[in-house]
């Protein structure tokens, strides 16, 4: 089907079909993808005959690259209002797929990072394949993991969300699963077939019996191989402790992730660390992503978030300067307006 919509909805005898459109960008969300896929969901889930939705990308990139940060880079820079508009809507969505009322397949084929993980890791069913790099990226471009991430990364085992989070490092299905990220691993070359199966689903039962006929097991990724590592040295409350937990071991792995955190920025590492222990003893993905707009609110005020962009998306010479440019630099204080309500409630008709 050829097409200039950026999200192509339609229906496949039971499964209600999401398809992302934007395949030249990776299916980066755009604010108007982000109403297209929430009024989708709400057709679907009034309409009798679709017993599931089954969300996929176009081209064979990946699901989705996240949020197309080069425009809110932009809309930021300029001071346009309606900046904020774009998180405003895309976290009630991500919410709104974590409370879907019908079973929710993401096909997490290829490239799953930040937004994207918002629109498949809170699903009811999803599907990762030999193809999937699943990261939440953002401390490298001075920003922290939204769209629920403070929600999902302190719920993976031990601290490997942690490890996700502030690292950035894109893991593979196996990890993913490990993770909490997904659930199962279909080949690549077996979605087609799913699809198909899917469509001849009526309840919760008969998808789950389709996705398992297609599934593999998914053996072991880093995360598990590293994880008395992982847990060694992520278990502190501050990056530094952190840091020097890392730097007192020989070991390959904590060297090379020790380099990682160097290149990252040191306020998005504090305040990401901040927000997932906070999130850790949150009781509702709703607190999380009213602490995330929050903070991503001021973020918008700050130097780093532009300064990440035009290094990874702008000028593309991949070296960002931070400011401050080092952990000791960024003092607890300095993370007080991020944790601050500047443009009010997300969900003023929910208590927290």
């Amino acid at each position: 089907m050829e097409t200039d919509a950026q999200v192509i909805v339609e229906k496949q005898g039971g499964a209600g079909i999401i398809r992302l459109n934007r395949p030249k960008a990776i299916n980066s969300l755009t604010l108007p993808m982000v109403r297209d896929l929430f009024h989708a969901l709400q057709r679907f889930e009034e309409e009798p005959g679709v017993a599931c939705v089954v969300l996929t990308g176009e081209g064979d990139r990946g699901l989705c690259a996240g949020g197309d940060v080069r425009i809110i880079h932009d809309l930021g820079k300029a001071g346009d209002p309606q900046v904020l508009d774009f998180w405003r809507e895309e976290f009630p969505l991500n919410y709104r797929i974590a409370h879907f009322g019908k079973p929710y397949v993401a096909l997490m084929d290829g490239i799953v990072m930040g937004g994207g993980v918002g629109i498949s890791a809170h699903g009811s069913h999803r599907v990762v394949t030999e193809r999937t790099k699943l990261a939440m990226p953002e401390t490298g471009i001075g920003y922290f993991p939204d769209v629920g991430g403070s929600w999902l990364l302190p719920r993976a085992p031990g601290e490997c969300g942690t490890w996700l989070g502030l690292t950035g490092n894109a893991v593979t299905a196996a990890d993913a699963i490990y993770a909490g990220f997904a659930d199962y691993l279909v080949p690549s070359d077996r979605l087609g077939r799913l699809v198909q199966d899917l469509s001849r689903s009526v309840d919760t039962d008969s998808v789950e019996t389709a996705i398992t006929a297609h599934a593999i097991e998914a053996g072991e990724g880093i995360l598990s191989l590293n994880r008395e590592i992982i847990d060694a040295t992520f278990r502190f409350d501050t990056v530094e402790e952190i840091s020097a937990a890392l730097s007192a071991r020989q070991d390959a792995f904590s060297r090379e992730t020790l380099e990682v955190l160097q290149k990252r920025s040191p306020t998005s590492l504090k305040l990401t660390l901040k927000l997932l222990r906070l999130g850790r003893e949150s009781a509702s993905l709703i607190e999380c992503l009213e602490r995330e707009f929050a903070a991503g609110t001021e973020i918008l005020r700050q130097r780093d978030f532009y300064e990440g962009v035009r290094a990874a998306l702008v000028d593309k010479d991949r070296n960002p300067r931070w400011s401050p440019a080092r952990l000791e630099q960024v003092r607890e204080e300095d993370l007080a307006p991020y944790l601050a309500k500047h443009s009010g409630n997300l969900f003023p008709d929910h208590r927290l």
